[in-house]
């Protein structure tokens, strides 16, 4: 029997060549030959492992600093492009991430933007940032949120650099092509409240009286370093560690309970000294940054060997697990929330992990 028939691919004929063309022509196209690349088995992510070592991109934005001013800039940052996705200005698919600066006497312009963002703060001496009327005072390991159409501005009336990891989620506001922005009418909004007046009112497990939030977003938009470090401390002494995660939290919406951002949610782990993480991955890629120590972690074939301040991706369902020498800290932030709130997220842990 001829199997030639059989063997042949006629989708590679002129024929089929032909039939493509007028496909074309129609803008349409045929499913078959591009199923099992929009429809795979499992995630196949663009994104790359990478890591950005502060000692290295430090005197870059320092440099940047020296080269335009934060008026001129109006943000003067440096974004951490993923190797695998360069040009796009992401970190990952979702989430945007870079270093930001704002120098000694220095003051970044008021504006607002529908995209939502964290500030995670790395130098600050004295340095602020104000959302919708409110100032706070950035400390090192401070989280901030900067939620969906807040007006926003930072200054720096201290004698040092202040420099602060941002996240934003610009590619699912541009996924989505909602994004809108615009400028304060002064260059400063005013300060209507005192600072420390969201953290009095939603920061000690109370809020007013059948507080209505106006929006998505938590109402505490200051989380400070010195309260959650001494909660990741207590739970250390409490017990017990994961065998993946150390001892880790999850910041949250004091009014909900649920992820401080509707598109991005935030972690903070603690590693003993010695850890030797177990391996864990998940659908949501995370940006880490080091708040603490030294140690490595494993992320598919690559290992990032990391210190205070470096930052570093974990692409969605690779698998990754920690290693810390001494007591170790690590800060991250993922688009978790998105993926939970559209029934997308999965995590795979080491039997009788969870």
């Amino acid at each position: 029997m001829d199997t030639s028939a059989l063997d042949a691919k006629p989708q590679t004929s002129a024929e089929w060549q032909e039939f493509y063309q007028r496909l074309e022509g129609k803008s349409t196209a045929a499913l078959w030959e591009v199923l099992a690349e929009i429809v795979p088995r499992e995630p196949r992510p663009a994104c790359l492992p990478a890591i950005w070592r502060y000692n290295e991109v430090r005197p870059l934005l320092m440099e940047a600093g020296r080269r335009i001013t934060a008026k001129e800039a109006e943000r003067r940052v440096l974004i951490l492009e993923n190797p695998g996705t360069r040009g796009m200005s992401r970190i990952t698919q979702t989430v945007y991430a870079g270093l930001q600066l704002v120098l000694p006497g220095e003051t970044a312009p008021t504006h607002r933007h529908v995209a939502s963002a964290l500030r995670f703060v790395i130098e600050s001496e004295g340095g602020y940032t104000a959302v919708d009327g409110e100032r706070t005072t950035m400390r090192p390991g401070d989280f901030i949120l900067t939620p969906s159409w807040t007006y926003h501005d930072h200054g720096n009336p201290g004698e040092t650099p202040v420099i602060w990891l941002d996240g934003l989620d610009i590619p699912i506001v541009n996924f989505f092509e909602t994004s809108f922005a615009e400028h304060h009418p002064e260059e400063t909004q005013p300060v209507t409240r005192s600072e420390g007046d969201s953290l009095v009112r939603f920061g000690a497990g109370l809020q007013p009286l059948e507080y209505q939030s106006p929006r998505m977003s938590s109402p505490l938009f200051t989380y400070p370093y010195s309260r959650s470090r001494e909660t990741l401390d207590r739970l250390y002494r409490n017990g017990p560690v994961h065998e993946c995660h150390g001892v880790k939290v999850q910041f949250t919406n004091p009014a909900t309970g649920g992820y401080p951002l509707p598109t991005i949610g935030a972690f903070l782990q603690l590693f003993p000294p010695g850890f030797r993480g177990a391996p864990y991955r998940s659908t949501d890629a995370t940006v880490y940054c080091v708040v603490e120590g030294t140690g490595r972690s494993h992320v598919g074939k690559e290992t990032f060997a990391w210190r205070e301040h470096d930052v570093f991706v974990v692409p969605s369902w690779y698998p990754v697990s920690h290693e810390a020498e001494g007591e170790s800290v690590l800060f991250s932030f993922s688009d978790r929330p998105a993926q939970k709130a559209l029934g997308l997220w999965r995590e795979q842990v080491p039997a009788g992990g969870a």
